[in-house]
């Protein structure tokens, strides 16, 4: 692991992630929205990363497609934003990906439980990265591949001492939801900065074998056993950034809360706590179940003000690595004067929000 000295002219780097929720029923209907010009959440998107200006930005719940032509034409959109990414990148995610068996147990074939990945189709909701430093595309690692029992100790569903849904299920099963990538991004001084790049599925929506929930803590967890070097080619060399939408509060919420819990704790990463005070006024105006969380309301990230859901929540990440200095952190959370308020709570824009964090590289 890194353990990087500093100086006072490091550049700094806006690292941020993002759930944007940009998911549609069919194939090429997100590329034909970009294109319209005329969908409310796309422009809150666009004109959200435009006034943050990340860096490098991680996108979950992005529709993949072959030719990246969605991906393309989004970042056309931003380059009219003011906000131009030169480097694009996306790897085909679980997200849809048939499989031909009953995956979630339901008795039926095809439906998008029995995807690798939630998914009405191919790419449906997958990862995108957007960067203004160089992609080292042939050092990309990429373990959206891993069969979940293969993974380590991997906590897998039985009922009555039987995997569940069945061992033809298990045997094809991922791990990833999504994906999860080790992306190195070429630095001014031709140093590598390795991303740790994923998006968790949410931990309900099953059953008493909790086959979500299990699956989500090993998704989280999957971090853990590569900075420890028991996955593939051993731990990354370099400093790190693990980003993504972990779908995992530490505090509150439904999910096995050991996994991130971990991950924060880990001394080879740094928790910057990114925060906003608009997060605190959303938790306060909506009350609900806001009223017996016992996490800190500064840190969510996603906004779930449905009636008997689990109120706002901190599920997305950006981790650095504990040797380097990190010099700015927050969630984008409009407050009630801020004129991008309306647009990021009209109907249709994401609930969950944009996180950020400032780095300094070493020279």
């Amino acid at each position: 692991m890194f353990l990087g000295a500093f100086c006072a002219n490091a550049a700094p780097l806006r690292i941020a992630t993002w759930h944007v929720e940009l998911e549609r029923k069919g194939p090429g209907l997100l590329l034909r929205d970009i294109l319209k010009g005329e969908d409310p959440a796309i422009a809150a998107v666009a004109r959200t990363i435009a006034r943050v200006s990340p860096d490098v930005l991680l996108l979950t719940g992005f529709d993949w497609d072959l030719g990246l032509a969605a991906l393309s034409a989004f970042a056309d959109r931003l380059r009219a934003e003011g906000a131009p990414y030169p480097y694009l990148f996306a790897l085909r995610p679980n997200n849809g990906m048939a499989t031909g068996v009953d995956l979630d147990g339901d008795g039926r074939l095809g439906g998008p439980r029995d995807a690798q990945g939630y998914g009405r189709f191919a790419g449906n909701g997958g990862m995108a990265l957007l960067s203004r430093l160089p992609i080292d595309r042939p050092a990309v690692r990429d373990f959206t591949d891993l069969l979940w029992r293969d993974f380590p100790d991997a906590m897998l569903p039985m009922v009555n001492g039987k995997p569940f849904p069945s061992a033809e299920a298990q045997a094809i099963q991922r791990l990833s939801s999504a994906g999860h990538w080790d992306v190195p991004l070429i630095t001014e001084t031709g140093a590598r900065l390795r991303l740790l790049a994923f998006a968790a599925g949410t931990p309900v929506f099953d059953g008493p074998e909790d086959r979500n929930g299990r699956r989500n803590h090993d998704e989280v967890s999957l971090w853990s056993r590569y900075l420890d070097g028991q996955l593939g080619p051993g731990a990354p060399s370099g400093p790190v950034i693990l980003l993504g939408n972990a779908n995992l509060d530490p505090e509150d919420g439904e999910g096995r809360r050991a996994a991130i819990r971990r991950l924060l704790a880990d001394p080879r990463l740094q928790d910057p706590r990114p925060s906003s005070a608009g997060a605190v006024q959303a938790a306060r105006d909506q009350g609900g179940a806001n009223r017996a969380q016992t996490g800190d309301p500064a840190l969510d990230t996603a906004d779930w003000r449905d009636a008997g859901g689990p109120g706002n929540l901190r599920v997305s990440y950006v981790l650095p690595d504990a040797g380097l200095r990190v010099t700015g952190a927050g969630v984008f959370w409009p407050d009630r004067a801020d004129p991008l308020r309306p647009l990021i709570e009209a109907e249709g824009a994401p609930r969950h929000r944009l996180v950020w964090v400032d780095v300094e590289l070493p020279p």
